[in-house]
């Protein structure tokens, strides 16, 4: 089967190297365009492309592109953008979704399931249609929550979601169910989501903003980013911490060099 790939992160990696080690004919890899990073001129390709180049497939940034490959199927992971209609009419689109729909449709669904409080999360090999994430589904597969970051979580999802593309690929894709239950969107996280605010979230409210990564705090007027942090007997504990212009260090020593003490921060 002549497949066409769309994605752009990092967990959209895995995915596109299991397709090609199992030896699909992978006719065009579609990615966001290259972005600069940091303050100079120099930009840098997405790591799906980045993997694709490596792999010595045929990269575009252009969505169009799709149309001029006569795929038979497109496959679609975490790519960041809306297919438009004439797409979706032009081929086929299988889309691997990181949540339980129709829980966490949407661009952050592993932050917000994280900062639910949910137990479990998922992946779920889906129908692509004109709207968000609302397809049938073909399969899912349930992991534990616990107490993983969003990192770790991603790089289950993705294994996880590899094994489901290409067991479906294999196998037959069959008929999908319609998706059914509570639907939630899970809307892009904003810094505000990440601050930290011991006067009114609770330790365990604390621990899940961390655990979803960038959070940050101000401590006598000065951001400080917590890296990392754990819950201990209902407590909140920071671990990790860096101050601003400094380091990452132990939380201990942070409070040693600000010349404070723990009640100085009251979490």
């Amino acid at each position: 089967m002549r497949l066409v790939y769309l994605g752009t992160p990092e967990l959209a990696v895995a995915p596109l190297a299991g397709l090609h080690r199992a030896g699909h004919d992978i006719a065009l890899v579609v990615s966001a365009p290259d972005r600069r990073r940091g303050r100079g001129a120099a930009t840098s390709p997405t790591p799906v492309k980045a993997a694709a180049e490596a792999m010595g497939l045929p990269v575009s940034d252009q969505v169009d592109a799709v149309l001029d490959v006569d795929a038979e199927l497109g496959v679609v992971v975490a790519f960041g953008q809306i297919l438009r209609p004439h797409i979706l009419r032009a081929v086929p689109m299988l889309n691997l979704h990181f949540s339980l729909l129709p829980r966490w449709r949407g661009a952050a669904p592993v932050e917000r399931a994280i900062l639910a409080g949910d137990t479990e999360t998922g992946v779920c090999l889906m129908a692509m249609d004109e709207r968000l994430d609302t397809g049938a589904v073909y399969s899912r597969s349930v992991t534990a929550v616990g107490s993983k970051t969003t990192a770790e979580l991603w790089d289950e999802l993705s294994a996880t979601g590899t094994e489901l593309l290409l067991g479906a690929l294999e196998s037959g894709l069959g008929d999908p169910e319609p998706q059914s239950g509570e639907v939630t969107y899970a809307h892009k996280i904003t810094n505000e989501d990440r601050r930290l605010d011991p006067a009114t979230q609770s330790a365990d409210h604390l621990w899940r903003v961390v655990r979803v990564g960038g959070a940050w705090t101000e401590v006598h007027g000065r951001r400080l980013k917590v890296h990392s942090a754990e819950l201990r007997e209902g407590a909140f504990v920071p671990l990790i911490v860096q101050a601003e212009g400094r380091g990452p260090v132990s939380y201990a020593d942070f409070l040693r060099g600000a010349r404070l003490d723990a009640t100085d921060v009251r979490w």
